[in-house]
């Protein structure tokens, strides 16, 4: 079983990604089905290895030991304590066409003691296709593997909000302050939201009296709107997966069919009358571009663009574990003078770069089920399911300031596919940069070595999620395989995330004599406790 699904994710990484693709997917896809392997033997083939490389501690990377002064360059200013996240998806699907929207909102407590509250819209639509066949040796447990590709171009909008008015000097005591303002405005946001639905086609003084109930639920201290940015966002996915069930089949007796009959007396032959099951294996593997241009605020003036790509796994039919490897780019531009080199053919110089890995797993109660009903060709499906996991994260994050044409040229060379990255790592993580450089480190390895700001975190997650779904189809078989598409179907997901920062926070000092840098207290992290709610 493991193997189709290896076979199935392989398949989509083979056709869906170019082999110069500078995002070391093919190692994200060995490393979710080979968790105990690290980098490199991921890279070799050899999958004895236990996946922990060190990240540079070898060279004094006991928090407690290297001395660090005041105001070292290379700390960042503050991380993320803790994240509640709701996020609610519907997508529906007419023939071949996809459409999706989905609402995220999060709740972020940040250590330097401010509250973030963000809500995003997004939507989005495109094609899709895919193709099944059963599992040799599985036909009696409706066993079946299948393989499908989708293209989704959508786009997003939402605001965030600042909570940061309460400053007493200790920021334990300002983000208590801040996020219980925090909460009242989102209490005031989904009360604000729901007077419309209150009030009927005439709202009158009743709509007046609603919002003013609602906006008895601000806090005192308003919020500081964050700037206007514009977003547009693209994204692509393909998955494959392994189901389990059993097919039910009629006796083919009803006695009228007298010419068609199979068993040359007159009657039907076995009928495929519906089926259940359940999903066991499943992997995916997705690509998001979002660009972002921001008109007002520090970044004014300034275009992002964000690539994402993320490999994720699911096992199990009652007891599911999950695992996801997420790498992401940061690019930042002047949008003045990227639009103009843009119109005149000329190179870019990005200004920012920033890139972030992180790797999740975890396990817990849960089930991903379906039923289906056959009529002729016609299928109708429904499904559902639901379920908790506990998870754990580990994040990486560089980030270089280029503030020189030689660094500047280095990123967009790399981002292009031109110059000297070595191949055998293309997208260098944080742990990598930390480590003491070999001779023939690429322009990319020794600026993140020399002066990224890295950082490594962990959270613990909680995540309560539920799906269902409903799907009319139509389609033909032909021994082990099945082609055919939907005519139409909705699927509906809502998910709850709450993640809490835990272990110790770090980040990676200069290099000390040997080259390696080590990884000391991210103090700048720890002086503030995540609050839970």
């Amino acid at each position: 079983m493991v193997g189709v699904v290896s076979l199935v994710v392989a398949a989509i990484v083979g056709l869906s990604v170019p082999t110069d693709e500078a995002t070391g997917l093919k190692s994200a896809v060995c490393r979710i089905l080979h968790p105990l392997s690290g980098a490199e033997a991921c890279s070799s083939g050899d999958y004895a290895g236990d996946g922990d490389d060190g990240g540079g501690d070898g060279g004094g990377g006991d928090p407690d030991d290297p001395f660090v002064p005041n105001g070292d360059p290379f700390e960042p200013a503050k991380c993320l304590l803790s994240q509640d996240q709701t996020k609610d998806t519907v997508v529906i699907q007419v023939a071949f066409i996809k459409i999706s929207a989905s609402e995220t909102v999060k709740l972020q407590q940040w250590s330097d003691g401010t509250v973030t509250l963000e809500r995003v819209n997004e939507t989005g639509g495109g094609v899709t296709a895919s193709i099944s066949a059963g599992i040799p040796g599985l036909k009696d447990w409706g066993g079946s593997a299948s393989l499908s590709g989708s293209y989704m171009a959508g786009s997003g909008s939402g605001g965030q909000w600042l909570f940061n008015g309460n400053k007493t000097g200790d920021p334990q005591a300002d983000l208590a302050a801040n996020l219980e303002d925090a909460q009242k405005f989102a209490a005031y946001l989904k009360q604000n939201e729901g007077c419309r639905y209150q009030s009927g086609y005439n709202p009158g003084a009743a709509m007046g009296a609603c919002q003013q109930d609602a906006a008895s639920k601000k806090p005192d201290l308003e919020p500081e709107l964050a700037p206007d940015v514009d977003i547009t966002k693209t994204s692509t996915e393909a998955s494959g997966g392994v189901s389990f069930g059993k097919t039910f089949k009629g006796n083919g007796k009803s006695g009228k069919d007298t010419k068609g009959g199979k068993d040359g007396k007159g009657a039907d032959g076995p009928k495929d009358l519906g089926s259940i099951s359940f999903e066991g294996l499943s992997g995916s593997m997705t690509e998001d571009v979002v660009v972002m241009r921001a008109k007002t605020g520090p970044d004014a003036g300034k275009i992002t663009f964000v690539y994402t790509f993320s490999v994720s796994g699911t096992a199990g039919g009652v007891a599911q574990a999950k695992g996801s490897r997420m790498q992401q780019v940061a690019v930042t531009y002047d949008a003045a003078a990227y639009d103009q080199e843009e119109k005149d053919g000329k190179p870019h110089h990005p200004q920012k770069l920033t890139i972030t890995t992180s790797q999740e797993s975890g396990d817990g109660p849960g089930i991903q089920a379906g039923a289906g009903a056959n009529a002729g060709p016609v299928t109708i499906d429904v499904g559902g399911g639901g379920g908790t996991v506990n998870s754990q994260i580990h994040t990486e994050s560089a980030e270089v300031t280029l503030d020189n044409d030689t660094d500047s040229t280095a990123v967009e060379d790399w981002l292009r596919g031109r110059g000297d990255a070595p191949a055998s790592n293309p997208l260098p993580t944080p742990s990598d940069a930390a480590e003491a450089l070999d001779d023939d480190a690429g322009p990319i390895e020794r600026l993140l070595h020399d002066k990224g700001k890295l950082t490594r975190l962990d959270y613990n997650a909680n995540t309560d999620w539920w799906n269902a779904s409903l799907g009319i189809g139509f389609g033909i078989s032909a021994g082990q395989v099945s082609l055919g598409f939907k005519l139409f179907g909705i699927d509906i997901t809502h998910e709850q995330k709450t993640q809490t920062i835990t272990g110790d926070p770090t980040y990676a000092t200069g290099p000390k004599s040997g080259g390696a840098r080590p990884w000391v207290e991210w103090k700048n992290c720890t002086q503030t406790k995540p609050i839970t709610t």
